[in-house]
């Protein structure tokens, strides 16, 4: 078996045993996390083969993905929110709203061009190790700051996951060190 197989099993068995015990699995719910698992997956590989391929920098990418992106949105949001009344696009929007809106989309800016940079200068690979951390450190926040109680389950699938992040930090980094010295070596 190969390294990367090798570090993804600890990290698999710790996202099961942080989801298993935690999460009321229906078959709706199994399709639609399949479908999330693919377009993400295709989304991340694409961005990674797009950067490599326009040369291009994270923040050039983003710059023109984001126009096209919100031109579609603008014709498909009226077909799943409502139009008018409350909470629909030309409804009677309160100033906190309208901020909570343009919060949402600073935010959502900051977190593609995350998602661009880590992919970018990295793999799309790294980036899901990076997702699968913040997951970890969210359920840990919980129970640390607001008291969120914490199975013995979920307690050995973050220390589980965490392991296989650790592993697979040391073999990246190991691959580099590795590169680095055959390039110091050439004549």
């Amino acid at each position: 078996m190969g390294q990367n197989f090798k570090m993804r099993i600890p990290i698999t068995l710790g996202v099961v045993l942080n989801s298993y015990f935690d999460v009321k699995f229906n078959f709706l719910g199994i399709l639609f996390a399949i479908l999330g698992v693919l377009v993400t997956s295709v989304y991340q590989v694409w961005v990674g083969a797009k950067q490599h391929e326009l040369q291009v920098n994270s923040m050039q990418l983003l710059y023109y993905q984001a126009p096209m992106s919100s031109a579609i949105l603008m014709f498909i949001v009226p077909f799943f929110e409502p139009v008018t009344g409350e909470g629909g696009i030309f409804g009677n929007w309160s100033g906190t709203t309208l901020m909570m809106v343009l919060l949402s989309g600073i935010i959502a800016f900051l977190v593609n061009l995350s998602i661009y940079w880590i992919i970018g200068n990295t793999s799309p690979v790294t980036y899901n190790m990076f997702g699968h951390f913040k997951f970890c450190i969210t359920l840990l926040g919980g129970y640390i700051l607001f008291k969120d109680p914490l199975s013995l389950n979920q307690g050995l699938g973050i220390l589980c996951t965490l392991c296989g992040i650790l592993l697979y930090t040391h073999f990246k980094l190991s691959e580099q060190e590795e590169g680095q010295n055959k390039l110091a070596q050439r004549p």
